[in-house]
């Protein structure tokens, strides 16, 4: 059975099954972050590019298909082999007459805003229901004074969106880190196309910084040399080409949030292959949350093992990683005493507000939370079942995914919106019945 073919993503519910241990490895998919960056840059170079280990999502399928409505590029898909053909075509970039629609996907919608600045003509990017609530304000704002017109249709600053393309110049910006890295990552990739050389000022402090990094790596990768001044200021060059050839994509560090959470509640052992101590995942650094929590872990190059322990509460920020916060605070309701979880407003403004959702699910499985703007804390105890609503939020799915795991009872509506990231899922979660 392939993921597309299993029958609990188009479930209206599933109930989960209590595991007495774990002592597996477990495959985790492709990451997201690199393979959106990936299909990013490749629509832009002027060579094939074949992108291996790629995740294979509603989120990236919705990209690929996006980045080929312009005309400059094929995309081919091969679920199997899980890689991503991009293949210029030798046609200018031109605006799609048709709306490109990237449903619930984010970093797509927001990379796209950026790339359709360089297409010929007017570009209308649209999405879900709750995409059309999400921010985009940031980057239009950002993009004008580098000569592109981009506005919100409605005048809200969110989508649906209108850019007008085959004006960006360059020159100088200002930005705000404050919503979404994911602003100053699109404004970087399409950047190298623009005419002069773009220096992106960060006019705040830039919220979930590894993610930039990420970017940054993956332009290095591709031949980019991006000047910087810490996360203060960046300058790319002009008059550069992106690299193609064959990109590798590691496995997804949020994705394996969910099974190392597992280990860490059950008292057992997961390991996770071909992600190590070179990544830079700023998710992998809940790795070291839960060994301060009491697990135990082992960093290898190419490997991740964590067993579980004694858990108990922590005070800890993470405004770094704050895709993880959800199955941390899962971990948190097993742990004794309380965790007091900083510095994450950006999850106000995600899939749904992770931090409402959070809180609301954690207490009906009998567990308090304390919600603030920014904050939670979480006071350990004994969850009880519950039917868990998902909000059609994937990750609120998958970590109360794994609270099933040891608390009897557990019920998630809507299983399949795990699509979005992690079609395999329920699969990988099956491969923790295997003892190894």
């Amino acid at each position: 059975m392939t993921a597309f073919q299993d029958p609990r993503l188009s479930a209206e519910r599933l109930t989960v099954e209590t595991l007495a241990g774990v002592d597996s490895d477990v495959a985790v998919l492709g990451s997201k972050s690199y393979t959106n960056r990936a299909i990013a840059i490749a629509s832009l170079a002027d060579e094939p590019t074949e992108i291996r280990g790629a995740l294979i999502s509603d989120d990236t399928v919705y990209f690929a298909n996006a980045v080929a409505q312009f005309g400059h590029v094929t995309t081919e898909i091969d679920h199997d082999t899980r890689t991503i053909h991009v293949t210029p075509t030798g046609k200018p970039m031109k605006a799609p007459e048709a709306e490109v629609y990237v449903g619930a996907a984010g970093t797509p919608l927001r990379f796209l805003i950026s790339l359709a600045a360089l297409a010929e003509g007017t570009t209308t990017i649209n999405g879900t229901a709750r995409m059309q609530e999400r921010p985009m304000g940031d980057l239009l704002a950002a993009l004008g004074p580098l000569g592109v017109d981009a506005v919100a249709v409605r005048g809200n600053g969110s989508p649906p969106i209108q850019v007008t393309g085959g004006t960006f110049r360059g020159g100088r910006t200002e930005i705000s880190g404050a919503v979404s890295s994911q602003f100053t990552s699109s404004l970087l990739i399409s950047s190298v196309k623009a005419e002069q050389d773009t220096e992106i000022n960060l006019v705040d402090d830039l919220v979930s910084k590894p993610y930039v990094e990420m970017t940054l790596a993956s332009l290095a990768a591709a031949g980019i040399r991006v000047e910087r001044d810490g996360y203060a200021r960046f300058t790319v060059p002009a008059g550069q080409f992106f690299k193609g050839g064959q990109v590798t994509v590691e496995p997804d560090a949020s994705g394996m949030s969910y099974f190392l959470a597992a280990a860490a509640i059950l008292g057992g052992r997961v390991t996770i292959p071909g992600i190590g101590t070179g990544s830079h995942q700023g998710d992998v650094g809940l790795v070291d949350v839960l060994a301060r929590m009491g697990a135990h872990a082992e960093v290898t190059e190419d490997s991740i093992t964590l067993k579980g322990g004694d858990l108990h509460g922590i005070d800890v920020d993470m405004e770094a990683m704050p895709d993880v916060v959800p199955t941390l605070a899962v971990v948190a309701a097993y742990a004794e005493g309380p965790t007091r979880i900083t510095n994450i407003a950006s999850l106000r403004v995600k899939e749904c507000d992770r931090i409402a959702a959070v809180t609301t699910e954690l207490r009906k499985m009998g567990i308090q939370v304390d919600e603030y703007d920014d904050a939670m804390t979480i006071h350990g105890g004994t969850p009880h079942g519950a039917v868990i609503d998902t909000y059609d939020d994937h990750r609120i799915a998958m970590c109360f995914a794994i609270a099933g795991l040891r608390t009897e009872g557990v019920v998630i509506n809507d299983p399949g919106c795990v699509a979005k990231s992690f079609p395999t899922f329920w699969q990988a979660v099956d491969s923790l019945r295997e003892i190894s």
